[in-house]
């Protein structure tokens, strides 16, 4: 049965390398309070993403709080997606450099011919960037994890492993730290951003099928 897990555990290794967050610029705040996402980028392949964030202007600690929604291009819908939900907080300021903090609860689902995985998660990341009200650039540190995960095998995997059990497992699955630049250009309540990294597996030994992440995203603010 362990042998089991660990081979499903590898398909939802696929899903782990998941970096398609909102990017704000910190310095060109406003007075809008909704901010609509669209991007594309490439994680472990094409992947489609929308999203929202409503901005709370705290004049200490200015922070969002939102959803996501991503789904990789393929030929059947919602066999595979990611949604995220929580919050991204600017922490400190320092003439134009700042640093922020994200944090999201993550629910992901995958599936090929031998199972139907879902996982819930956590991705935290840190932003430390210089921002000007028409542009900006930063990095960016994080770590996401699946904490716990269900498997639902098909009956043709079940007829070859009878002994196969379907359920929630942990403890967690596995996860990935990413590492990368970003930055981006604002005009208006428009902003237009890339982003791109790498990503290495928690014991820092292993990286996955595509071991980098790249993202090009457009944000209107409302």
């Amino acid at each position: 049965m362990n042998n089991t897990i660990y081979k499903t555990a590898l398909f939802l290794g696929l899903m782990l390398n998941t970096v398609n967050a909102q990017v704000i610029n910190w310095a060109n705040a406003g007075k809008e309070k909704h901010i609509l996402n669209a991007n594309i980028g490439a994680e472990y392949g094409v992947v489609f993403g929308l999203g929202y964030a409503y901005k709370l202007n705290h004049k200490l600690f200015p922070m969002t709080v939102g959803a996501e929604f991503s789904i990789p291009s393929g030929n059947t819908l919602l066999d595979d997606y990611k949604a995220k939900a929580g919050a991204n907080v600017r922490w400190i300021k320092v003439h134009d450099f700042q640093f922020s903090t994200r944090v999201q609860g993550v629910f992901r689902r995958f599936e090929n011919e031998n199972a139907a995985i879902a996982n819930f998660g956590l991705d935290m990341a840190g932003v430390v960037g210089y921002y000007r009200p028409k542009w900006f650039g930063g990095v960016e540190l994080g770590f996401d994890k699946a904490i716990v995960t269900h498997f639902k095998h098909s009956e043709h995997y079940q007829e070859i492993y009878p002994e196969v059990k379907n359920g929630w497992y942990e403890p967690a699955t596995g996860g990935n730290f990413y590492y990368g630049v970003q930055g981006g250009y604002t005009f208006r309540d428009q902003d237009i951003y890339l982003k791109f990294g790498n990503v290495v597996s928690q014991d820092f030994k292993t990286k996955p099928l595509l071991p980098f992440y790249v993202q090009i995203g457009y944000n209107y603010k409302l």
